[in-house]
């Protein structure tokens, strides 16, 4: 029943986040629910025998995202350290379950590392001094990607979110260097980038869980 209740909250704070808060000036509340959303899924990994390795990846990101929640150009490179070391811990976890290397993984991951590498071409310029936390945070990123390609059949929905969380990534990216929109529109892009992020932490959170 607790799991359920955890879900819930999750899901609830998620849309409530994504839906009402996500382009309102920073604040406690919107910090708050933003914060619970991924906080929910950590307590649920705890709780639920996921490890603790899935539990403090999750809650690192839940320390990232109530930076995030705030003003971007004073917290972001705060935010950065910490999703930078839920991504570490999210290799760890994924490579603690790795099964050999199928057709997946070498048809994903070249393509991932190539996405990646043209992307930061492209935001180059605009990084400024931010430029060697980016280089690492995106090898990060790389590594928990590639990590997910090679869990067993099993765990694909980790897989799954996983390549969420780094589209939302990306997304990201060049919305707060490049100032570029999907579609021009400033709230298609605050969707895509909170519900591919959500999305994919409680896919992985899911698939870890199974």
């Amino acid at each position: 029943m607790t799991d359920v209740w955890l879900w819930s909250a999750a899901g609830i704070c998620a849309a409530l986040y994504g839906l009402v808060l996500v382009e309102r000036p920073p604040s406690f509340l919107r910090t708050l629910i933003k914060t619970v959303a991924t906080g929910a899924l950590a307590v649920l990994a705890y709780l639920e025998g996921g490890g603790p390795w899935l539990a403090i990846a999750l809650a690192l990101c839940a320390v990232g995202d109530a930076f995030l929640a705030g003003d971007p150009k004073r917290w972001l490179p705060f935010g950065l350290a910490a999703f930078l070391a839920g991504h570490v811990t999210y290799v760890l976890l994924f490579w603690r379950e790795q099964a050999p290397a199928g057709p997946a993984f070498w048809t994903v991951a070249p393509l991932v590392v190539l996405a990646a590498a043209v992307m930061l071409a492209m935001l180059w310029r605009s990084l400024g001094a931010l430029k060697p936390a980016v280089v690492v945070y995106v090898l990060a990123i790389v590594a928990m990607v590639a990590a997910s390609l090679l869990l067993p059949r099993l765990r694909w929905p980790a897989t799954i979110g996983a390549l969420a969380f780094m589209a939302s990534d990306a997304i990201l990216s060049f919305d707060l260097f490049k100032g570029a929109k999907l579609l021009g529109s400033p709230r298609l892009t605050a969707w895509a980038v909170w519900f591919l992020y959500f999305g994919g932490q409680a896919f992985i959170t899911w698939g870890m869980l199974r």
